[in-house]
């Protein structure tokens, strides 16, 4: 989750960012510092951090485990950014073990192969330079019939914060600078499930409106999230006065509601997949289907 001058190639949409990361997932493209993104999450613990997106995704998990007619005996939480996810899933999960991202992407995740029996993570996988390698890594430490249950920010995430910085960079200091991380969208992250082999993979978006005063309340928001500018490519000196100013009076103009307090989105997607198993429900083999679609519609006519 960016910020002020945080997050996003002017050249590289998040549809073209992922593709590139799909078919080429172990190339030089890195996008986040994550050394920097550490020491920043860090940082905001040690004050007052804004939680409200992480305590609706730790509860949204644990609902949606309760449907899930499986016992867990050993999990582990990939990445998220507090303790969260761990505390709600205690009544559902044998033992939840924390597993951080490392800083280097080179290195491989401290997770020995089919040793677990649920992998969960919330608001980290956005932040990851090799989705595909780590959701790979994933797959290899869940055993037979596992569940990978995650939750990462995508989609229109923060558009209008886009957008404002847009028109005012435009504006005042004639050009585009990197502002906000290119976040993925729902069927690329279904296709990236695939391609790390999981199987029943299912993907779907919860969209969450936030008011506020202004877009610097926002702005403080996202830093009390250690969500501040984290691209290897961010801009190294600070922001004109002017500029930022202007972009908060565009805020104002185009996403105020009639009280004059702005929305920001945040779109949060949920993925979930299993680690392979002979019980699971097979995909039909096409042509094995025993009756027509054509057949169906004519039956279906009202005579």
């Amino acid at each position: 989750m960016p910020l002020e001058s945080a997050i996003g190639l002017p050249d590289l949409r998040a549809s073209e960012y992922h593709r590139t990361m799909i078919t080429a997932p172990n190339s030089a493209l890195f996008l986040f510092d994550r050394a920097l993104l550490c020491a920043r999450q860090r940082r905001a613990l040690l004050g007052e951090p804004a939680t409200f997106l992480l305590d609706r995704v730790a509860g949204d998990a644990a609902e949606r485990l309760r449907v899930v007619l499986r016992e867990f005996k050993k999990a582990a939480d990939v990445g998220t950014p507090g303790d969260q996810l761990r505390s709600a899933l205690l009544d559902r999960v044998g033992q939840v073990v924390r597993v951080d991202l490392p800083e280097l992407e080179s290195e491989p995740l401290p997770m020995r192969p089919e040793s677990l029996d649920l992998v969960v993570s919330a608001l980290a996988f956005q932040f990851v330079n090799d989705l595909p390698g780590v959701l790979a890594q994933i797959r290899r430490a869940l055993r037979p019939d596992g569940l990978l249950l995650a939750a990462m920010i995508g989609g229109d995430t923060l558009t209008e914060l886009r957008q404002s910085f847009a028109a005012a960079e435009t504006e005042c200091d004639g050009g585009i600078s990197p502002r906000v991380a290119p976040f993925a969208d729902v069927r690329e992250v279904g296709g990236l499930l695939q391609r790390a082999g999981f199987a029943l993979p299912v993907t779907d978006v919860d969209r969450l409106v936030v008011r506020y005063d202004s877009a610097f309340e926002l702005m403080h928001d996202l830093r009390r999230m250690g969500a501040t500018n984290v691209l290897v490519e961010r801009r190294r000196i600070p922001t004109r006065r002017a500029t930022m100013l202007r972009m908060a009076q565009v805020y104002a103009e185009r996403f105020a509601d009639a009280d004059g307090r702005i929305r920001a989105t945040f779109d949060v997607i949920w993925l979930s997949g299993w680690s392979p198993h002979e019980s699971q429900q097979k995909p039909l083999q096409p042509g094995s289907a025993k009756a027509s679609l054509a057949e169906a519609v004519t039956k279906a006519k009202p005579r």
